[in-house]
């Protein structure tokens, strides 16, 4: 069967093929955003910030599920694209088979060790009944989680991200139907909106699995395989760039969680809370689209397509550079009527998030091209680059300006350390993508 990952790309149909794994990127991100919406207009912005101090547990289960995902994604399709096809099926077979045993894994001692991870996590007395609830039911989904996580990747990967996308967005109206059923209806509190979440993950990772044991007419479908644990170490290896933004993710949130709980207490984690959850949105379109055009890059580099690559490569940055530029005054334009959804305009919930939001935004602007730098060196399996990309960005600039620069100018500080790393690691992806062009032919 012909791939569809070999024929030639135009900017409208590069971006035809990869609108879908957007959609279904903000359909995930929209999964956080609902609980939260719900959570805090039925239960209460107490029950906001505490199931945000567990955000980090999450941020690290998608830390490994994204490895597994993207890392085998570029092994799998530079196979297809040098004709090894029975290959890559076996390649694929065991990486869904290593998602779905990590899932259990952290499902078992995520609950045996709950409360250590919870105190950890600094949650406070009036969070931890709320939070253990919520992170204790979310803990025991992980398979799905794992599952859902990899065929969002790999059913682009089997040149079917319309599928994908169809599976996503009944993931995220399930999740939507069902928050409203258990915490507005049932009024099950944080327990329903974890529920309903679970459930969503549930509905892509068992369609998916019937999905790929059963067509075999596809270009990517269970077979039987023998555990290739080089490629596995070379899976990791080159999606450790998106293993690192997410566990430094789950540092940065702590860190937020932590300042903002000194300066402004509950209602501070709230704040910043809500204002991650409209970053989740901008991030969902930048991370969505590298996702969704990586496979295409990691075939034509794998046949030694470099006219299609260097095509590729430059109308992928025109369309981020233009989201990047659209997104700030969006975001501006927005933020006072969403802000409503999750709390009234007389709290001071409201107040502080409005303020902080016209800084911390500006990262918006300079996100997208870092973005797609990582996902970039990724496809072309080069994990090492990628990985400096994403720690320097996302970790290193990050950590640094949230601890220094409340120090340095007070609570400005807090809101503008995100623009503030995100400028720096721009600077750090403009650097690699000009030195490293003569060697990968883009």
């Amino acid at each position: 069967m012909k791939n569809t990952l070999g024929k030639r790309f135009t900017f409208s149909s590069l971006i035809r093929f990869a609108l879908p794994n957007i959609i279904m990127m903000i359909f995930l991100s929209m999964y956080t955003i609902v609980d939260g919406m719900f959570i805090s207009r039925y239960v209460g912005t107490l029950a906001l910030s505490a199931v945000n101090m567990s955000y980090p547990l999450n941020s690290i289960e998608l830390a490994f599920g994204i490895m597994l995902a993207t890392g085998s994604s570029a092994v799998i399709a530079m196979r297809m694209g040098q004709g090894r096809a029975q290959t890559a099926k076996e390649n694929f077979t065991f990486v869904v088979l290593v998602a779905f045993l990590s899932g259990v894994l952290i499902a078992v001692l995520g609950n045996i060790f709950i409360d250590e991870l919870l105190h950890m996590l600094g949650v406070s007395e009036l969070q931890l009944t709320l939070c253990r609830d919520y992170t204790r039911v979310l803990l025991s989904f992980s398979p799905m989680f794992f599952l859902q996580t990899a065929f969002q990747t790999l059913f682009v990967t089997a040149g079917k991200p319309h599928l994908g996308l169809v599976l996503t967005v009944l993931a995220g109206v399930s999740n939507i139907v069902l928050d409203y059923v258990f915490v507005a209806v049932f009024g099950f509190g944080v327990v329903g909106a974890a529920v309903a979440t679970g459930i969503g993950y549930c509905v892509p990772a068992v369609i998916g699995l019937v999905y790929f044991a059963k067509n075999k007419s596809g270009t990517l479908y269970f077979v039987p395989f023998k555990p290739d644990w080089k490629m596995m170490l070379k899976t990791c290896t080159n999606g450790s760039s998106e293993m690192v933004t997410n566990v430094a993710n789950a540092v940065t949130t702590f860190l937020f969680n932590m300042i903002f709980m000194r300066y402004y207490g509950e209602d501070g984690v709230a704040a910043i809370t809500i204002v991650l959850y409209f970053q989740f949105v901008f991030t969902a379109v930048f991370f969505g689209f590298s996702m969704g055009v990586a496979p295409i890059i990691s075939y034509k580099y794998g046949s030694g397509d470099a006219k299609q690559l260097k095509k590729l490569v430059r109308d992928s940055l025109i369309f981020i550079l233009i989201c990047s530029a659209t997104s700030y005054p969006l975001s501006r334009i927005i933020i006072a009527p969403a802000l409503v959804l999750f709390t009234d305009t007389a709290s001071t919930v409201y107040d502080l998030t409005l303020a902080g939001f016209p800084i911390f935004a500006v990262s918006f602007l300079f996100m997208g091209v870092s973005s797609f730098a990582s996902a970039l060196f990724t496809a072309l399996s080069d994990g090492k680059v990628s990985a400096i990309i994403s720690f320097a960005r996302t970790f290193l600039f990050l950590a640094g300006a949230i601890i220094l620069l409340p120090m340095l100018i007070g609570e400005h500080g807090l809101w503008l350390s995100v623009p503030v790393a995100e400028l720096a690691g721009l600077a750090v992806s403009i650097f690699f993508l000009l030195t490293k062009r003569q060697k990968y032919h883009y």
